[in-house]
């Protein structure tokens, strides 16, 4: 088990290359932050490190006694690092102007960019978990999980690792970000979503409150998702070795927007401008610009002309 180190202000204690943060500080606070790894469990005083968190912004304040066998490059971002038993540092790299809650915990490798939130009990650059017979996900090295400027990740939240968040990101409380996606700038993942693995989704999106986006999807800019939609990829639901050439997540195009309580079969297509009506059931592609309802949707009327998206007058 691993032990805490103490610092004026906040406690972490190291394990597997990992930190887990225990007291947080906060706005207002003193932002004096020592580290002391190697001390007791990794073995020598002199396998030290000191960093200081600046309390307006600007450069890290820094220094360090390591010994030669510790690594060599060392980055002056870094607020995290665990010397192994090899004598090789992994670190997190986190950016000036960060507040982190309490019970973070960053894994090892992962980027935090400048003046990210980070709020109480979330996970960043956790690695998946493979079931004997999952069908999703792969044995596969994954890069670390990478955290844009300005992003705030809520409470109890999971990023896993080999997920890139672009800027100004908003990842709400109990939501869950899978590894092989990307999140462009300035969207929103809502309350309790779940985005799966190997989905790519644009910038300025907003996926509302417990909706769900299946493996292998891609949702360009501007897109919403409304709350409770769920989305899948497998017609075969579970059954047969055929399933696994079949595989196919949805497409939704730019603008489209996808009413709550609708469900997405596998490899429909939300055309750009598109409205998937509440509480319809998509079995066909939706038209470009218009609405679909029902279940099974069918082709209601034109969206609005006042709605679509080229007479909103937002700058991307």
């Amino acid at each position: 088990m691993a032990r805490g180190y103490s610092s004026n202000r906040i406690n972490w204690s190291a394990y597997a290359g990992d930190l887990t943060q225990s007291l947080a500080y906060g706005p207002g606070v003193s932002n004096h932050i020592h580290w002391a790894f190697g001390t007791e469990q990794f073995g020598t005083p002199e396998e030290l490190q000191y960093l200081r968190f600046p309390s307006g912004g600007g450069n890290w304040d820094q220094s360090r006694q390591m010994t030669n066998n510790a690594h060599a490059n060392y980055d002056p971002r870094v607020a995290a690092a665990n010397v192994d038993d090899r004598n090789t540092v992994d670190r997190a790299v986190v950016g000036a102007g960060c507040v982190i809650g309490h019970n973070v915990v960053i894994h090892a490798g992962t980027v935090v960019g400048d003046n990210v939130r980070i709020d109480d009990g979330a996970v960043l650059g956790k690695m998946p978990m493979k079931a004997a017979n999952s069908a999703t996900t792969a044995d596969a090295a994954l890069p670390p999980a990478s955290i844009g400027d300005g992003c705030i990740i809520g409470t109890s939240v999971v990023i896993y690792a080999g997920c890139e968040l672009g800027s100004r990101v908003l990842v709400a409380d109990l939501a869950s970000v899978r590894e092989d996606v990307t999140v462009g700038d300035f969207t929103i993942v809502g309350r309790g979503v779940t985005v799966e693995n190997h989905c790519t989704i644009g910038r300025y999106c907003k996926l509302e409150s417990e909706c769900y986006v299946t493996a292998y999807s891609s949702l360009a800019d501007r897109v919403f998702v409304a709350p409770g939609v769920v989305t899948s990829n497998d017609n075969f639901i579970g059954r047969t070795e055929e399933r696994f050439k079949h595989f196919k997540g949805v497409t939704v195009e730019r603008g489209g927007r996808i009413a709550a309580g609708a469900v997405i079969l596998p490899g429909k297509t939300v055309g750009a401008d598109a409205v998937v009506a509440a509480g319809s059931v998509l079995t066909n592609d939706a038209p470009a610009k218009k609405i679909v309802l029902g279940s099974p949707a069918r082709l209601k009327r034109d969206v609005p002309e006042e709605q679509l998206l080229e007479n909103q007058g937002w700058e991307d």
